[in-house]
């Protein structure tokens, strides 16, 4: 397998930073919309920025996520970052309730409004947190190499609530709340926080993607 990386291109923000990161990572990268060549990727990279039914629909309108789920089952290494991991569960219950990919079962419901006090909180959870390990061990995946308690950059209102413990790979703490922070099931995994804007951390991870030292959940 070479260092190839396919970011998906289907009009979110975030794509220039990511690719740029993958990059400074040793990644070749190729930015498509072309469900053809996104479907037979080496790796996978969905980012995603915005409100989640938004996203989903501009996959959809151009014919992009059929090839996602396509991928998705090749066993190849996938990664979503943000709402593109949002979207690997479920649903969502942003502006109404609206379907994602299903690839993991869970929902992605409102980060809650007040921390575990009682007091009101600012939303969306921006800026610097700490992640620590879930219901999933981090030796053989993406997080491999990081120590837990290791910041990262996050910007969200909405976070996502796996069914299965076992699918949470890191969670963080916002005022006594826990947060998902990423998911894994098999060859996918999510990041809720932005590893191209969490400095060294975020492109360690992004760096064992690109070298496929830790693939699989």
């Amino acid at each position: 397998m070479t260092n190839d990386v396919v970011v998906a291109d289907y009009g979110s923000g975030n794509i220039f930073s990511v690719s740029r990161a993958l990059e400074f990572c040793g990644a070749t990268i190729r930015l498509s919309g072309d469900a053809a060549e996104i479907a037979r990727a080496e790796r996978l990279v969905v980012p995603g920025v915005g409100a989640f039914e938004h996203v989903m629909q501009s996959l959809r309108e151009r014919g992009l996520d059929d090839a996602i789920r396509r991928f998705a089952d090749t066993g190849r290494p996938f990664l979503g970052i943000c709402v593109g991991m949002q979207m690997m569960m479920g649903y969502s219950e942003e502006f109404g309730r609206h379907d994602g990919f299903g690839f993991i079962p869970g929902k992605v419901a409102a980060i809650p409004a007040c921390g575990s006090d009682g007091r009101p909180h600012p939303v969306p959870h921006i800026g610097w947190n700490g992640i620590h390990p879930g219901g999933h061990a981090w030796d053989g995946t993406l997080l491999g190499s990081t120590a837990p308690g290791a910041g990262f950059y996050f910007v969200h209102s909405f976070a996502a609530a796996p069914e299965r413990a076992a699918d949470i790979l890191a969670t963080c703490d916002y005022n006594g709340q826990s947060l998902v922070a990423a998911v894994v099931r098999d060859n996918l995994t999510g990041f809720q926080f932005h590893p191209e804007k969490s400095g060294p951390a975020g492109l360690a991870v992004l760096r064992n993607f690109v070298d496929g030292k830790v693939l699989q959940g």
